[in-house]
């Protein structure tokens, strides 16, 4: 799904962030090859509505302070869990990986945090990256979380194509991988969604919200190295939920 008039404001932040200054209707609509009366009525509705100003006249469209304090708003009824940054910076000192933190978004496991490795070979994990919940560690990190019902349900919707050699192809394989990971105490990825890319995952439950804790980099690094990940990981995990329950606020 793609509504376009919602994909057109994003693309334009996005735009905005890239390139950090003013910039005209027409440098707009060339830039995207929007229609011009197009690009005209988006940005006329934003200015209206306070999202974009004029910082000189005629020098050009840039956005306002009020994108900050809506999302600051947002952020302030459903933050971001205490302390997480310092979780995955020190779990990518520990191991020299890339550290994730992931949530449900529908089918998809949604990066909401992340921290990446030093390595310049390394798993790529910008923050809205989304994943497939049945083809990943994260992803079936976060479907063991949920009940028999809404699991099934994600997986009814799950389109079953094969990236990789590896792929889960079904929602019985999923079923007994999630199985076998609760038992053996961790999530691993076999390269089934990315080829060449691995890594462990585990759950992080925090009140009434669920999420997966990733560390993650290329086969070649961390293959020999899931029980050790996987050690050091649980090891951070338990020590930041001690944590938090010795200091809730």
């Amino acid at each position: 799904m793609n509504v376009k008039q919602a994909a057109n404001v994003l693309e334009l932040l996005e735009f905005f962030a890239a390139h950090q200054r003013p910039a005209s209707l027409a440098e707009i609509a060339k830039h995207f090859d929007w229609p011009r009366s197009s690009t005209f009525n988006l940005l006329g509705t934003l200015a209206q509505r306070g999202y974009l100003y004029e910082p000189r006249p005629k020098a050009g469209y840039y956005p306002t302070p009020a994108w900050a304090s809506l999302i600051n708003r947002i952020e302030q009824a459903q933050p971001m869990p205490k302390d997480m940054l310092a979780l995955l910076q020190q779990l990518v000192s520990d191991t020299g990986e890339t550290a994730v933190l992931a949530a449900v978004s529908g089918t998809d496991a949604l990066f909401v945090e992340t921290v990446e490795s030093p390595h310049s070979v390394r798993y790529a994990a910008p923050v809205g990256k989304r994943v497939p919940l049945h083809t990943t560690a994260t992803g079936r990190t976060l479907l063991s979380q949920m009940r028999a019902d809404e699991r099934a349900g994600v997986l009814r919707k799950a389109s079953f194509d094969q990236y990789t050699d590896t792929t889960l192809m079904s929602a019985e394989a999923v079923e007994a991988e999630i199985a076998l990971s609760i038992k053996r105490g961790w999530f691993q990825g076999n390269a089934e969604f990315t080829q060449d890319l691995g890594g462990v995952a585990m759950p992080l439950a925090l009140g009434e919200r669920r999420f997966a804790v990733l560390v993650a980099g290329p086969m070649y690094r961390v293959a020999h190295r899931i029980p050790d990940l996987a050690q050091t990981l649980r090891a951070r995990l338990d020590a930041y939920l001690k944590a938090q329950g010795d200091h809730p606020g």
